[in-house]
């Protein structure tokens, strides 16, 4: 029950806290990868295979080695509350996307260009009031499952280990996972393992969204199963193809990134979203978070449970 507890607070300690606002152990990920890249860069998967198991390897080998030195049921659960907290990013989110829909309400279209860079990647300069809107409500479909759903789910399956090694991946991916010159070959193993590790909690998150979805069952499962397969995202796909069936938009089609631009397919039926759409995306995001945080809590527990009566 030790890891129960601890997700469980870790959770609320996000909900309460946000993100740490110095020293976030996700950034310091991040700069210890960048200064990694150049001793072992190679245009060959290979490297970047090296590179993954190197940096994911030793996440994994870290939380495994913190976790196992607490002697008590208190000392674990504080632990693990501690890394859930450091990889959990839904509160940021759903705060990011709200100030995103005061920025477009206001008109501060230069404001909301600024804060975009927050959510995804993609050029703002390039998108107006509307672009912006869909850009933003994109984001928080994918990174409801990405920010929080993933690392809980991993969480519960697996502990520190399992809550460090996700947000290692995912960052990895974020970092060198693109399909541009540089990292085509080298950022392939970063691309498929996110892909892989993603692939339950993408869908636990489809079918949290269709539960929350209230009239718009319906619309949420018949885009899911039309529209999420034809994504270039195996998993990024269902999130957002079921969020657009369960607010009744269309989100999709050309996508400018700073890496190049992406024809994307059309997902879910309606009108392109607004910013009420993304007030109406934020709200579900929530929910979803917290549904999913119950349903982490209750496995873990379960696990627990099943490893005492062996």
């Amino acid at each position: 029950m030790v890891t129960a507890a601890g997700v469980g607070l870790g959770f609320v300690l996000d909900r309460v806290l946000g993100d740490p606002r110095r020293g976030h152990p996700v950034a310091g990920f991040g700069t210890v990868a960048a200064r990694l890249e150049p001793l072992v860069y190679r245009d060959r998967r290979a490297a970047g295979v090296i590179y993954e198991a190197v940096l994911v390897g030793g996440a994994v080998v870290a939380g495994r080695a913190v976790r196992r030195r607490c002697r008590s049921a208190g000392a674990g659960i504080l632990v693990t509350a501690a890394a859930t907290w450091a990889v959990l990013g839904g509160t940021t989110l759903v705060r990011t996307g709200q100030e995103m829909a005061d920025l477009l309400e206001a008109g501060d279209i230069a404001g909301a260009r600024a804060l975009l860079p927050s959510l995804c990647g993609r050029d703002p300069e390039l998108l107006d009031a509307d672009g912006l809107a869909r850009a933003a409500l994109e984001s928080i479909a994918e990174n409801t499952s990405d920010a929080t759903v993933a690392p809980l789910f991993w969480g519960a399956v697996a502990g520190v280990p399992g809550l460090v090694g996700y947000r290692a991946i995912n960052t990895l991916d974020a970092m060198v996972g693109y399909r541009n010159d540089r990292y085509h070959r080298f950022g392939w193993a970063a691309a498929r393992l996110d892909d892989l590790v993603n692939l339950v909690p993408a869908r636990l998150t489809g079918v949290l969204t269709v539960a929350l979805a209230g009239e718009r069952r319906g619309d949420a499962v018949r885009a899911w199963r039309r529209d999420a397969g034809r994504h270039p995202s195996p998993n990024a796909g269902v999130a957002e193809a079921s969020m657009a069936g369960a607010l009744g938009v269309r989100l999709g089609g050309r996508t400018e990134y700073r890496h190049g631009v992406e024809m994307r397919p059309t997902l879910g039926d309606g009108p392109a979203p607004g910013v009420g759409d993304l007030r109406r995306a934020v709200r579900l995001s929530e929910a979803v978070q917290l549904a999913a945080a119950v349903v982490a809590v209750a496995l873990a527990g379960l696990r627990g449970r099943r490893r005492a009566l062996v």
